[in-house]
């Protein structure tokens, strides 16, 4: 695979990380609790997410309850708010830039500079990546631990969500295409240290026959 399709690859990857990093942050779902009960007509499904809290009957209504207040919020919502909205800007940010880096395009100047923005936003992926797998990884762990607690009851205990996985994988995604990204930009400038251009030295008769005067037609 050549390096352009690697880079348009690796382009597609960061496109699917940026709409799932994008839906998981906006999702309500990040933990789930379905509690059916004795009748299956009074089940409930209750989700709660970074921004709201939503309920679903099984009579078919719907609710959702926005957080307005963030000191309320425990500390790791408030992480995950936060590294999330970092992980889409940085993304997206690097889907700008190597638009331009990309050598299937023709932005950008000239071949290093292309290079150049490859490379930076190869890092603006891999920087997005990981502000999107710490914030998912940590909402796991304290779903996981409250759920394994004994004095927690059964009915506050969760379980991960459909916008955790879509985090995950995400994260993944942005990860992948960032260390494509940077890694053929370092690739081709290491070929260039390595084997640097041939400088041609001419000899002192050579440099005198390529001149159109020579000194003894002045004798």
């Amino acid at each position: 695979m050549t390096s352009a399709s690697l880079q348009f690859f690796a382009f597609i990857l960061a496109l699917f990380g940026v709409f799932g990093d994008i839906t998981a942050t906006l999702l309500p779902n990040w933990k789930v609790n379905a509690d059916v009960g004795s009748n299956i007509i009074t089940a409930i499904t209750q989700m709660q997410g970074l921004w709201m809290d939503c309920t679903w009957y099984s009579t078919g209504m719907f609710s959702c309850t926005l957080k307005y207040s963030v000191l309320s919020l425990p500390i790791y919502i408030q992480a995950a708010r936060t590294t999330m909205v970092l992980s889409c800007i940085l993304s997206a940010f690097g889907i700008c830039i190597t638009t331009v880096g990309m050598k299937c395009t023709k932005l950008g100047g000239d071949t290093d500079s292309k290079s150049h923005a490859c490379f930076a936003g190869g890092v603006c992926f891999i920087l997005a990546g990981i502000f999107g797998l710490v914030p998912t990884s940590w909402y796991t762990r304290e779903i996981i631990s409250n759920f394994l607690d004994q004095t927690v009851p059964e009915s506050s205990k969760h379980e991960p969500g459909g916008a955790v996985y879509t985090g995950f994988i995400s994260a993944g995604f942005l990860l992948t295409a960032g260390v494509i990204f940077c890694t053929s930009c370092f690739k081709k400038q290491q070929g260039a240290w390595i084997y640097p251009p041939k400088q041609h030295h001419f000899s002192s008769t050579e440099q005198e026959s390529n001149t159109g005067y020579n000194l003894k037609d002045y004798v």
